[in-house]
């Protein structure tokens, strides 16, 4: 029997970012710590027995406030939402308890996907529009994305469904609509396509946008290739998960054998593997844990074996190159005796278990403990056969390595050499060349900057017992996923933390995490400046905000300077007309000379206003850079200008001066007499 395991079976993006968080904060949780799911964190039973039993609990909104409340700083309380995301009014409802109690906050797990067909419904919510949403209604997701929308709409499961509620009596009122089509991210794609077309029949200002996740594409388009090859199917998942039961109807309709199962368990329960069956295939939901698939595949190759095959092995000669599994029965520090089931004792020397030469056997096996290695040379006429079990251990990750060619599993590795053409990854006991532009180091690159690194890569080709890796597809993917949450989060007004990543004569792109935003140079200061440079440079980190943005054409706008940097803003929060300020002499002209009050502030000293005694041109008695007191006589909001006077003061002091009695100021004659 052939067993195939489909490429993109188990966990999409969605929901191992999800379980990866709330795994995360289980495994640094203080004593006294509560955490909690609104619903099930995914569909599978087997999972949420797991978190349960790591102290999580299964809540519903309704108990939300009563959980906060008792909340505090020796039992804080941690909520998580599950990847299909909530309605609006319930994330309104944690926002505000999470922002008045400082012990309970929230983890929004929402798939970046589900995110953006909540930010599509809630721009297109408005009475000219009209919601057609192809899923199940009930499905906390579809009920999630529907709460973004107040007007009239219409939730279909298929095309035939929604083509009935289109023509349905009563519905005539929407012919005055614009209609916006999303659809469930787990959506079957056949079913997708023709609702496109029934609605593109009945409207010619449909509006339609594509949701169904990528991963759920691949999903399915590999389930019905494989279904089509095999003669048995088994589907893995939750009974209540919704891509599972879609994968089920795909799969059921190209191969009749198909089957639904949460547990490896239920292959044995329902004689599911019989000798009819060649080829078998293995899809699995969105929801399913990898150890749950293979735990599947597992079962299904040991009740493949039959009692016949293993009689039958039992009796045959042993050769060179053959591999079989033995019982330790003795056990010294230069080799192990093993029991192989033959007419031959099994012996495995120390050096082909490992090149250490540092272990100690009778430290690391016992006496009953299983192991497999290669027949290396056969004796009848001693009755031994020389084992290795490093042979097998370098086979087995061999076999991985192929599996992941085909899986496309992420495998981690270290960069131990630069070779022609690019750099060697060991990963286990493999070696896997990695040309040089597949290690993301940019063309004509120093390649020696990632040698000694740990790097995640993907297997894109074997060739004989070689394989070809790539880095850069990881980062690739990495990157994608990273854009698509950003995406996801992004709004007007939103406050960004970002490098300058170059500049242009019209402005500055900033990076604000993977993508680029603009920032106008008018937008960089409050003074006219000529070009970015003058106000910022390549690599500096700088706080932007989103004055728009469009996420089809992947466009951002950013702002840069506000209102608590404007001069005038300064200025007015600062001073007021009657104020006496010190101010530079920074400008000079026939008819007075201008002063800077606050950087970027300045006003206008009037000739009439520089001395009390009339003067031919301010230079007569200033001095450019000189730092003179003036009052403020007058401001212009609307204009933004000031008035300022030099006079004015030394008029009050004359004033003062002359209101002083005589004797006070024979005094002080006096006084300046005897210093002097």
């Amino acid at each position: 029997m052939q067993i195939t395991i489909a490429k993109n079976a188990g966990f999409c993006f969605g929901v191992k970012r999800a379980t990866e968080r709330l795994e995360g904060t289980l495994d640094v949780k203080r004593e006294g710590e509560r955490v909690y799911t609104l619903g099930a964190l995914i569909h599978n039973a087997s999972y949420n027995k797991m978190l349960e039993e790591r102290g999580v609990k299964i809540t519903d909104i309704s108990l939300v406030e009563e959980i906060a409340a008792s909340a505090s700083e020796e039992s804080p309380v941690t909520f998580f939402i599950r990847a299909h995301g909530i309605p609006r009014k319930d994330e309104e409802l944690l926002e505000r308890i999470s922002s008045q109690n400082p012990y309970f906050r929230y983890e929004d797990c929402t798939c970046p996907f589900v995110k953006r067909i909540h930010n599509i419904v809630a721009k297109h919510n408005s009475q000219e529009y009209f919601l057609i949403l192809l899923g199940t209604e009930s499905h906390p997701e579809c009920i999630g994305i529907m709460s973004y929308f107040d007007g009239e709409m219409i939730a279909a499961k298929t095309a035939c469904e929604l083509e009935s509620k289109l023509l349905e009596k009563g519905n005539e009122n929407f012919r005055h609509k614009t209609p916006i089509m999303v659809a469930q991210t787990t959506q079957n794609l056949c079913e997708w396509e023709n609702s496109q077309k029934i609605l593109k029949k009945l409207y010619t200002n449909a509006l339609i946008f594509d949701t169904i996740c990528s991963a759920t594409e691949e999903r399915q388009t590999e389930a019905a290739r494989l279904s089509r090859e095999c003669d048995l199917m088994i589907v893995i998942g939750g009974r209540d998960s919704s891509n599972t039961a879609k994968l089920f109807d795909i799969c059921k309709e190209n191969c009749p054998h198909t089957f639904w199962i949460e547990r490896s368990d239920e292959l044995a329960d329902n004689n599911l593997i019989t000798s009819a069956h060649t080829k078998v295939g293995i899809a699995a939901g969105a929801s399913t844990p990898s150890g749950i698939i293979w735990e599947v595949y597992k079962t299904m190759n040991e009740m493949n074996e039959n009692f016949e095959q293993l009689l039958e092995e039992s009796f045959k000669t042993l050769n060179t190159g053959d591999i079989v599994t033995g019982t330790v029965t003795a056990v010294s520090d230069t080799e192990l005796q093993l029991d192989i089931g033959s007419n031959v004792t099994g012996y495995i020397k120390a050096e082909q278990i490992s090149d250490d030469p540092s272990i100690k056997l009778t430290e690391m096996y016992k006496p009953g403990d299983q192991i497999e290695g290669r027949v290396g040379r056969v004796s009848d006429i001693e009755g031994i056969a020389e084992l290795s079990k490093k042979a097998v251990d370098s086979a087995k990750n061999w076999q991985r390595i192929v599996a992941a060619s085909e899986s496309g599993e992420v495998l981690v590795g270290k960069v131990i050499e630069v070779v022609k053409g690019g750099v060697s990854v060991i990963c286990g006991a493999s070696k896997i060349f990695v040309p040089a532009s597949q290690t993301g180091v940019a063309r004509d690159g120093d390649m020696n900057a990632i040698k000694g690194n740990e790097v995640k890569f993907k297997i894109i080709e074997v060739r004989g017992n070689k394989a070809i890796g790539s880095i850069r597809a990881v980062a690739r993917e990495e990157r994608l996923a990273k854009e698509a949450e950003f995406w996801a989060s992004i709004e007007e007004g939103k406050v960004y933390n970002g490098v300058v990543k170059s500049l242009t004569a019209y402005g500055a792109f900033v990076d604000l995490g993977g993508v680029d935003g603009m920032v106008h140079k008018t937008e960089l200061s409050w003074r006219p400046i000529a070009k970015p440079s003058d106000v910022i440079s390549v690599g500096d980190e700088i706080t932007v905000f989103v004055k728009s943005f469009d996420a089809e054409k992947k466009r951002i706008s950013l702002g840069y300077k506000t209102d608590d940097t404007n001069p005038w803003y300064i200025f007015m929060n600062k001073c007021a007309v009657g104020d006496v300020v010190s101010a530079k002499i920074v400008n000079m002209m026939p008819f007075g000379a201008f002063a800077e009050i606050v950087d970027g502030v300045d006003g206008l000293i009037h000739i009439s206003q520089i001395a009390q005694h009339q003067i031919a041109k301010p230079a007569d008695v200033l001095e450019l850079g000189q730092v003179v007191d003036v009052k403020i006589i007058a401001i212009d909001e609307e204009k933004q200008k000031v008035s300022l006077s030099i006079r004015a003061l030394l008029d009050e002091a004359q004033a003062a001066a002359e209101a002083m009695p005589e004797e006070y100021v024979a005094e002080e004659a006096a006084e300046a007499t005897d210093a002097e």
